[in-house]
């Protein structure tokens, strides 16, 4: 590849020269996925709620402890992957404009075909994460040259928008106004596809967007000796912090600001969940570089996961609704399916990558973005 002249392109780092770091916490990210949506859509399928057991509870997917993790840890690997993909540019001592421009419209063409498709998916697997990764990845390209600090500061911003948003519209329905024209603004409403992506949504960009940018810090980070312990230090700390704010609110507003539920999107939340992103993304690396081996399965699942995410949604909708072969039930029936799955789903993307190099989505997916 020649890097002495601006119209130079990138390619795909080789495969040798792949951190399986990433690959790997993108695999375990998205198997808990999996386990949360399979779960989550048997339940709606039999319309009724999750249960009182401790299994029914910890995989609850709107209020239990691992609700949104996964999700959260997807997207923070995905900031890692934005500054892993763009650091040739970043890190040119030249700084060349032409090169800069390139992975910023790769960056915004993959997003744009991620937002698309979303849209699309979204008629049939309702709360896909597609569209609002894609609007990440489009703001990604602004992002990804700027300094650590006002990354940070960004994440922050996304942050506290994100509570005082939501302690507004909390003192203005106790005040007795509605504020349902920013909350439900009708399905045949252009501001829905705004306010969706940015408020509303099942992964809005107030406050997921933040989960992003702590993903292209640490991918900034994993270069530097002792990382890991340093990851897992703030990632506990931030675990810690936001167990005592929640535990510490008294008052209906309080609970409101310092709330742990995911759909309040507030600061202990947005807190507890990057910490235990971090610390997941650390103890993952950790065991990719230290069992190879053990780990190699999954990071190659991992370089397939936009084919295999797809591919899950293809077969709950097959064996669940159009061959009636799982009915809804308990929390037994969704981890058998989503293990079954799973199984299948590593041993047939290993054996494809191993033979194609991606999957069929990730061709697509590159043709398109580059």
């Amino acid at each position: 590849m020649d890097l002495s002249t601006p119209t130079s392109t990138f390619v795909d780092t080789p495969p040798a020269q792949r951190l399986h770091g990433p690959d790997v916490a993108r695999a375990v990210a998205l198997i808990g996925v999996v386990v949360m949506n399979f779960r989550g859509y048997l339940l709606l399928r039999a319309d009724r709620p999750t249960g009182d057991g401790w299994a029914e509870q910890l995989l609850d997917p709107w209020d239990g402890p691992l609700a949104t993790r996964f999700a959260a840890t997807f997207v923070l690997v995905a900031g890692v992957g934005v500054t892993l993909l763009t650091r040739r540019a970043v890190d040119d001592p030249l700084r060349m404009p032409a090169r800069i421009t390139e992975m910023r419209w790769r960056l915004v063409r993959r997003g744009v075909l991620l937002y698309a498709v979303g849209l699309v998916l979204d008629e049939v697997w309702p709360g896909t994460i597609l569209p609002y990764y894609g609007i990440m990845f489009v703001l990604a390209a602004m992002v990804f040259t700027w300094r650590t600090t006002w990354v940070v500061l960004a994440g922050v911003v996304t942050v506290a928008g994100s509570s005082a948003l939501r302690l507004w519209r909390f003192d203005r329905n106790r005040d007795g106004h509605s504020t349902t024209w920013l909350t439900a603004p009708g399905d045949d409403s252009v501001r829905r596809y705004v306010f969706d992506v940015v408020v509303n949504g099942t992964h809005p960009l107030l406050p997921w967007f933040a989960f992003l940018c702590a993903g292209i810090v640490l991918g900034r980070a994993i270069s530097a000796n002792r990382w890991r312990p340093a990851a897992l230090t703030v990632g506990g700390l931030l675990v810690v912090v936001a167990w005592m704010l929640s535990s510490t609110a008294t008052s209906e507003f309080g609970e409101i600001a310092f709330s742990l539920d995911p759909y309040d999107r507030g600061l202990a939340y947005v807190t507890s969940a990057l910490g235990t992103a971090l610390v997941a993304y650390a103890a993952i690396d950790w065991l990719a570089e230290h069992l190879p081996n053990a780990t190699e399965p999954l990071r190659r699942a991992g370089q397939l996961t936009l084919s295999l995410y797809l591919l899950h949604i293809a077969v709950f909708n097959l064996v669940v609704d159009w061959l009636g072969w799982i009915e809804p039930a308990g929390v037994g029936s969704a981890l058998a399916f989503a293990a079954t799955f799973w199984l299948a789903a590593v041993a047939t993307g290993v054996a494809w990558q191993r033979r194609f190099g991606r999957g069929p989505a990730e061709y697509v997916y590159r043709a398109f973005g580059g």
